[in-house]
Order: structure tokens, then C-alpha cells, then sequence
């Protein structure tokens, strides 16, 4: 989806007849995701998908979780994360000592979700995300993402193209 195709959608606009659907939230939380894939367009990144509970019916989801996939090289060395930086300082990175408690949640947030309600992963080749399955293995993020997490029911994910 573009991001014209995805404000006018149902996962922002809601499932008719459905009552309390947070419009409003939704529709910021896309702002907030377009800020984050222009930075990556800018510095190359183009295969960018998003789910979580914002493509599932949740009234109001929390964030938008996605993943983008980089090379390995570009990961491994910290020239992705460096090269985004520079358009957002700090708010680009993924170690786990970088998370910060949020009142009310038990699992500490990276500085992106912080400041955009957005988490969005780096994904290549031999990286896993951490996302456990039915019978406790370690997925790669388009596996993870297409089932929910609860109940491993398949669901599907938006991938996000400049319009």
C-alpha cells in the first residue's frame, strides 16, 4: 500500500459498523510511520512491511511494529544504523540495553517507539527475530509476521510502497 491507500483504509478508518475504533490514534500512528520509511527510502531501504495489532481488529492498537530488509553487510558494519541516524539521532537502534521503561508496560521500548509509536526491525539474511513460533523456534520476520502471536492463527502484512 501507499500511504494515500493505507489512510484510506479499513485498518485506519475501521470495519463497518464498529464502534470505539480509534480513528484518530490510527491515523496518527500512520504520520508517525511515514516519517520513519521516508528516512528509510532516503538512505535506500525500499522492502518495508508493517502488522501487528495495527492490521488486526484491536480498537486501538499500541504501535505499528514492521520490519525492513537491509543487506548484512550494511548491518553488520553499522552503516544502516549510522546513515539513519544522521536523519534521526537515536532513535535508530536495536540493542536491547537501549530500551527504556514506559509507565505501565512491562517490556522496556526502544527511543523509536518513544517518540513515534513505531518499532521497525532490520532484517537480512541469517538474523532472526526473536519472535518464537508454536514450538518455540526462533523466526525470521516474514514468517513471524504472518501468524498472530497469541494463538498462531495466519494472518497477512502490508508492505509499504512509495506512491
Amino acid at each position: 500500500m501507499t500511504f494515500k491507500d493505507l489512510r484510506k483504509s479499513v485498518l485506519v478508518s475501521g470495519p463497518p459498523d464498529t464502534q470505539n475504533w480509534d480513528f484518530k490514534w490510527r491515523l496518527q500512528l500512520v504520520t508517525n510511520l511515514e516519517i520513519m520509511v521516508n528516512q528509510l527510502w532516503q538512505v535506500g531501504i525500499s522492502e518495508i512491511y508493517i502488522n501487528g495489532s495495527f492490521v488486526e481488529d484491536k480498537l486501538h492498537p499500541n504501535d505499528i511494529d514492521g520490519y525492513f530488509e537491509v543487506d548484512l553487510m550494511q548491518f553488520a558494519t553499522g552503516g544502516i544504523q549510522q546513515a539513519l541516524n544522521q536523519l534521526d539521532p537515536g532513535i535508530w537502534v536495536w540493542d536491547p540495553s537501549s530500551r527504556i521503561p514506559y509507565k505501565g508496560y512491562t517490556k522496556a521500548q526502544l527511543p523509536m517507539w518513544h517518540k513515534y509509536r513505531v518499532e521497525l526491525y532490520p532484517h537480512c539474511n541469517g538474523i532472526l527475530s526473536g519472535i518464537k513460533d508454536e514450538y518455540g523456534n526462533n523466526q525470521h520476520f516474514p514468517a513471524a509476521f504472518r501468524k498472530t502471536r497469541y494463538n498462531f492463527q495466519p494472518k497477512g502484512i502490508v508492505k509499504i510502497i512509495k506512491g
